[in-house]
């Protein structure tokens, strides 16, 4: 869930003139921003140290052959972003196969509790002991539990290595992002983020339609061993092509790890997307066990924030949140992560149960987002390198606004055509909001911060998507309850409508008029999340972010 060009846009080719273009947007010097980063362009080299910043970055990672990395990164990127989409299609033969369809949310859950509260620890590992090391054990972890996912022997097993998994997939998400921006200076980081996008776009369109060829022609359990030779591939590439400097590897003290800290934000990180994703669907928001998960996450997200105050390397450092342009970078991000979970969750309900459409057709109507998503970031350099990096989000996340808008205006029950096209403007102006996001803030730290900061915007988008889940799940049962007096839920209703023959004429379009009205709802909600975004991007983000100089 993120562009081409040569930082055109008003400037040459000096790091110096990257920094006036962001600064004001007006072609101006860098003095400015200079003054207040404290950095000097270092020739051919990453970025310069950053006085204020904190920073005590080294050169940048470089590649003997920077087309073996990227092919690397893609790779990568690429088993994770499919394995998230390949499975869907495989569900009903799973629970065929070993029961256990009361649990098998876990499948999804699972993965994505390790994912996300393993960001902020492999983010602070890779600041520590390189890149290149954490990727690896990524990508190894990940096929390690790939191997084990296709030998599973009933579902309980096969939640536990989709754990391990997500262990290997919080490694390979945040450390792909970060070693893209390691290899590129400023103003050609569109490429190689473009590329990446590209690779959840083609995941996202390929994924469900080669989950179901597998399971037709072969086995489920295919869908993980498939995995493996894309992630040997990746793993060579990396292990041959992928350097670093001599001192990220063997650092003159010995690194000392935040273990303490790094168990209580997994703890933490854990108990709280728990009772985030289990909570109404399990059971009650109000019952003892979400009580229970909540009180406890409290609990210990204050003794982590006790930890980490007092560790000599946090594991989230408090100047993630001290610092305005990252912090507001991270709050408009979980926001995003909020509003994606209506086009992700609802909108597939939407075109099946109002549409009328088959899952391949209402697949579609989703992913047409995925196509002009990559096309936007790839030019967003264009339209960021003359107005500045909050500018230019701000465009994106105050287009986006008004588009959520758009949708609960849409008739009934409508054409396919007209989400369809909801959804590419969406795209389009979401990539102008999420990708200026992620390079400014990489661009305002040196090496040995980057990695931190990228796993935090990472952590905080995963987060706001899990809120996301809970709360728009919330809405849009409510807004059942109301319309049909108390009885069933979305998943509910969703299935009675998969069967209209069943129902008379009258209350299969009472229904479908329920749902169309959840969902509008969920829109209008994830408006408010656009909306929050555009605030804190207005009120908290920096004008002009402190941006590092760095020359190609």
């Amino acid at each position: 869930m993120s562009g081409s060009g040569s930082g055109a846009g008003g400037g040459s080719s000096t790091g110096a003139s990257d920094t006036g273009a962001e600064d004001t947007g007006s072609g101006i010097g860098t003095g400015a921003e200079n003054a207040v980063s404290g950095t000097a362009a270092i020739p051919g080299g990453g970025p310069a140290p950053a006085s204020t910043s904190g920073s005590t970055s080294s050169q940048a990672p470089t590649a003997a052959h920077r087309g073996p990395v990227v092919a690397a990164l893609m790779l990568s990127m690429a088993v994770a972003a499919l394995d998230s989409t390949i499975i869907s299609t495989a569900v009903p033969q799973i629970v065929g196969d070993l029961g256990g369809f009361s649990v098998f949310s876990w499948l999804f859950s699972g993965y994505l509790l390790a994912v996300t509260v393993t960001l902020p620890v492999y983010g602070k590992l890779s600041d520590t002991f390189g890149r290149k090391p954490v990727l690896v054990t990524g990508v190894v972890l990940f096929l390690l539990g790939s191997v084990l996912c296709a030998t599973a022997w009933n579902m309980w097993a096969l939640i536990a290595f989709r754990i391990v998994q997500g262990l290997g997939g919080g490694a390979i998400q945040g450390t792909v992002q970060t070693i893209a921006a390691d290899l590129y200076p400023l103003k050609e980081r569109p490429k190689i983020q473009a590329k990446l996008s590209t690779v959840w776009a083609v995941s996202a369109v390929a994924g469900p339609g080669l989950g179901g060829m597998l399971v037709t022609y072969t086995d489920w359990r295919w869908i993980f061993l498939i995995n493996v030779p894309i992630g040997l591939v990746a793993l060579l590439l990396i292990t041959r092509h992928l350097t670093e400097p001599s001192r990220t590897q063997r650092p003159a003290a010995r690194p000392r790890i935040d273990w303490p800290g790094a168990l209580a934000v997994f703890a933490t990180g854990t108990l709280l997307l728990t009772a985030l994703v289990q909570g109404g669907v399990a059971w009650d928001w109000l019952s003892a066990p979400s009580l229970a998960l909540f009180a406890a996450s409290a609990a210990l997200g204050a003794l982590t924030v006790w930890i980490e105050r007092r560790a000599a390397e946090p594991i989230i450092p408090g100047w993630v949140w001290r610092r305005r342009t990252i912090s507001a970078v991270n709050l408009a991000l979980g926001a995003l992560g909020l509003l994606m979970v209506a086009p992700t969750v609802f909108l597939p309900t939407y075109a099946q149960s109002v549409l009328g459409l088959g899952p391949t057709a209402a697949g579609f109507v989703l992913s047409v987002m995925t196509l002009s998503w990559p096309v936007s970031a790839a030019l967003s350099n264009r339209v960021y390198n003359r107005i500045g990096f909050r500018n230019t989000a701000i465009v994106g996340i105050t287009a986006a606004m008004l588009i959520l808008l758009a949708f609960p205006l849409l008739p009934f029950p409508g054409e396919p055509w007209q989400p369809a096209l909801i959804m590419l403007l969406l795209g389009a102006a979401l990539g102008l909001f999420q990708l200026p996001l992620i390079v400014g803030v990489q661009s305002t730290v040196g090496w040995s911060e980057r990695g931190t900061a990228t796993a935090s915007i990472l952590f905080c988008r995963q987060v706001g998507q899990s809120i996301g889940a809970a709360l728009f799940g919330a809405v849009a049962n409510a807004t059942l309850a109301s319309r049909l007096g108390g009885a069933g839920d979305l998943d509910s209703v969703a299935h009675a409508l998969q069967n209209p023959s069943a129902l008379t004429a009258p209350a299969a379009d009472h229904l479908r008029r329920a749902v169309a009205a959840a969902v509008d709802h969920v829109y209008i909600g994830a408006a408010v999340a656009a909306a929050l975004a555009l605030l804190v991007l207005l009120l908290v983000a920096p004008r002009r972010f402190p941006v590092l100089t760095d020359e190609d």
